[in-house]
């Protein structure tokens, strides 16, 4: 077993410091922050009870121990691999020395290999250089092995960083040079590297190191050549980068060129080519890319890029992240801040350092430390009132407090509540609008010519199903939410789909498409949110939100094309009563929740006894419409109003909302499979004397013709 790896062994048995006879085991163990890339972390929390740094570099060396390599090689990637991390470690106290005496403990391997020297006595030869050092063989000098070690730890995971796009093929040149300086024969080297990215990727990920071997190879014979390449252009670096959106589905490409066409100027971060980013996937991986390009075009004009060698999101990637039922999730409260942020600049405001005006809650900061002249570190500050607002969001998740908590977020930031909804359980949602594909299917037989727009299409299912099954018809999606947006644009692009989508907002859509283009207007299950959620002349839970909706499709429709509705629908007569016997132990709580927290209007209700009620019809079907959807969705449904007129209202809404030239040509209403057997358990619908009667209709279907 490696010495390395006996005390480690010998750490965990008592819990004590090597008293100095290993001083990287005691800057390791010392750690009083916690210093991990975030990437491939599950849970936040348990960070709090494991040393990341240390279970790394004992899995490296776990690995390395089990390869088949002559002694001095394994001598060689052992001392490598003990002291690659030790900048990550130390007291605070400790920390702050090492800063003030010039070591970098933000570029890890820089730091690290400057604390290799300084316990070893060596002196280093320049940047990594030097000439006339033996060749280190088998008892060979001890100078020339500290300075073999001296580079590898300063190099120390570049090739995994050069894959990703992180780093230029030049700082793997002190690489080289080990070959030029006679420090060891290219075969060596070959070797030596070989056995070090093993261990270096294999112990973040064995199925990475699967992934990646063979490109790793590659880029160790070009650096064992001595034939490195010139610097890489600025846009494959970034396509690197961009590596998980684009598997994810991310056309980079097709949305390069439309940038650029909106004023996006690539020429302007060619000067960072010579740069080494760090955190920058991490940090982020889930914007759009015209979302991550602003914040590369940020870091490029916003600083003297003369001198500098690394630029740094980590402070990015440690407050992007939170916990979310035990699981590391994206902090979206400030994914959306950032986004709103970052959609008010230009790029000419880019260009000029223009800030965006009107919100003093959030700025953008580049920041270079004094002792740390060649290292740019790029953040998102949010004042301390808006992170105490978000982190009320977070506490209050799961509780009606949440829904206050987040519009105070929409207000402070001046964000729109349609245009973003749902936050942390936003993929569940669209995973859900897709499991009504059986639902909607019937919408197909009523659509009308080529083009089709689906307002508000959540997952995207009614855009798949007239794909596949209305040949020729060209479905569009439109959603003022940019989450949406993003997240069908790139499944369109992995799954290959043909239908389109466009971020627009349905009062509006002359805005967005052409008068007179289009043939058929689909609203499926979205007029309640946007009657519930779009507040017109400051009043949300508006008939008027709903007529402004009818109006904008009908001015973009053809002569002879449709609106197709299914929603919610109310019962008439409205002044019916039910009795409603809640089965379940705490119904009578949830109802009482319930009545409390609807936002849309006074829920009525009267007790007959502890677990009966009697209540307006209409009521009682608000309430077991939320009642249905579960704890988990409750925080948003109780914000929805799902029924706002009865069937004869709505004919008369239509009519004058759209006048003669309007033919209601389908109208009809029933109750929406699903609902009762979902509360057959659950509850007892009886009429007033204590009859048990069927639940009432639920949805309403409605195709409205514009005349010639």
């Amino acid at each position: 077993m490696l010495k390395s790896l006996q005390a480690i062994e010998a750490y965990r048995e008592d819990g004590k410091l090597s008293g100095g006879n290993y001083p990287w085991l005691d800057y390791i163990v010392q750690a009083e922050e916690t210093i991990v890339n975030l990437e491939r972390v599950d849970s936040l929390q348990e960070l709090e009870y494991i040393n990341p740094v240390l279970e790394y570099v004992e899995r490296s060396l776990r690995l390395l121990d089990s390869l088949p390599l002559s002694y001095w090689i394994k001598e060689l990637a052992e001392e490598t691999l003990i002291w690659a991390e030790t900048a990550k470690g130390g007291t605070l106290r400790q920390r702050r020395l090492w800063q003030a005496e010039g070591i970098n403990i933000f570029v890890h391997n820089i730091g690290s290999a400057e604390l290799y020297l300084r316990h070893t006595g060596g002196t280093g030869m320049g940047a990594y250089g030097g000439q006339g050092v033996p060749a280190l063989e088998p008892g060979g000098t001890e100078a020339a092995k500290q300075e073999i070690v001296h580079r590898l730890i300063g190099t120390h995971g570049l090739i995994g960083q050069q894959i990703r796009g992180e780093v230029p093929p030049s700082v793997n040149r002190p690489l080289a040079s080990l070959v030029e300086e006679g420090l060891l024969t290219a075969d060596e080297l070959e070797r030596l590297l070989f056995a070090l990215n093993h261990c270096i990727i294999s112990a973040v990920s064995p199925e990475l190191w699967q992934a990646v071997r063979t490109e790793v190879m590659g880029l160790i014979a070009v650096i064992s050549s001595g034939d490195l390449h010139a610097g890489v252009p600025m846009k494959e670096r970034l396509r690197r980068m961009r590596a998980g959106a684009i598997t994810g589905g991310e056309d980079y490409d097709a949305e390069w060129s439309s940038l650029m066409e909106e004023g996006f100027n690539p020429d302007v971060l060619e000067p960072m080519q010579p740069i080494t980013f760090w955190y920058v996937e991490s940090a982020l991986q889930t914007f759009s890319l015209e979302q991550f390009l602003k914040i590369m075009a940020l870091t490029a004009c916003g600083s003297k890029l003369s001198g500098l060698n690394h630029i740094s999101y980590e402070a990015v990637m440690n407050s992007i992240y939170y916990d979310y039922k035990g699981i590391k999730k994206i902090n979206v409260y400030k994914k959306r801040i950032i986004e709103k942020y970052l959609s008010g600049l230009a790029w000419e405001d880019i260009l000029n350092r223009a800030t965006p005006l009107g919100n003093p809650h959030l700025v953008h900061r580049l920041r270079r430390e004094e002792h740390l002249p060649d290292t740019l570190f790029f953040n998102f500050e949010i004042s301390p009132a808006a992170e105490k607002l978000i982190e009320f969001c977070m506490e209050a998740e799961k509780s009606a407090l949440y829904e206050r908590a987040v519009l105070m977020l929409f207000d402070l930031f001046e964000l729109r509540r349609d245009a973003f909804d749902r936050f942390h359980n936003e993929d569940t949602y669209l995973s859900q609008m897709n499991e009504t594909a059986d639902y909607k299917a019937v919408i197909l037989e009523y659509v009308t010519g080529r083009k089709v727009l689906d307002i508000g299409p959540g997952g995207g299912v009614l855009l798949d199903l007239i794909e596949e099954r209305l040949p020729g018809v060209i479905p569009v999606g439109i959603d003022i939410s940019s989450n949406v947006v993003e997240a069908l644009r790139q499944r369109k692009q992995r799954e290959g789909r043909l239908w389109e989508v466009l971020q627009g907002d349905a009062l509006n859509l002359k805005d967005f498409v052409e008068p007179g283009t289009v043939d058929t207007v689909i609203f499926s299950s979205i007029l309640h949110e946007l009657y519930s959620y779009v507040p017109l002349n400051g009043t949300k839970f508006n008939h008027a939100t709903v007529a402004a909706a009818l109006v904008s499709s009908f001015e973009v429709l053809a002569e002879g094309g449709a609106i197709i509705i299914r929603d919610g629908i109310m019962t008439e007569p409205p002044d019916q009563r039910r009795r409603v016997r809640l089965l379940e132990a705490d119904g009578m709580a949830a109802l009482e929740r319930y009545a409390k927290d609807f936002a849309g209007r006074a829920i009525q209700y009267e007790r007959i006894d502890e677990q009966e009620v009697l209540m307006p019809v209409n009521d009682a079907m608000e309430f077991l419409y939320t009642y249905t959807w579960g704890e988990e969705a409750y925080i948003h449904e109780v914000q929805e109003q799902f029924g706002y007129f009865t069937p004869s209202q709505y004919k008369t809404f239509i009519q004058q909302t759209l006048g003669e030239r309007a033919k209601l040509e389908v109208f009809r209403h029933y109750l929406q499979e699903g609902y009762t057997d979902a509360l057959r358990d659950r509850v007892m619908v009886m009429d007033e004397s204590g009859q048990e009667v069927p639940l009432p209709d639920s949805t309403c279907f409605i195709v409205i013709r514009k005349k010639g």
